[in-house]
């Protein structure tokens, strides 16, 4: 995963306040149908600031990698 230097200079902040909110989520899918956790992106004061996968499971577990093979297979 590439990881990029934070710049916010560049861009405008989304319209958002300056609190941090849950801009996105999702709940991640197995091919099974089984829903181990979910994925939350954050923003802070209007940019992107985090990407959490969560995990409810003990018995799957959910990587990052995981997480994007289940959103694309779920798209």
């Amino acid at each position: 995963m590439t990881l990029y230097a934070d710049n916010t200079s560049k861009v405008v902040p989304a319209p958002t306040g300056p609190s941090t909110v849950v801009a996105a989520e999702a709940q991640l899918v197995t091919e099974a149908g089984e829903c181990p956790g979910e994925v939350l992106v954050f923003t802070q004061g209007g940019y992107l600031s985090w990407l959490e996968v969560c995990s409810w499971s003990d018995d799957i577990e959910v990587t990052l990698a995981a997480a994007r093979h289940w959103l694309q297979t779920h798209s």
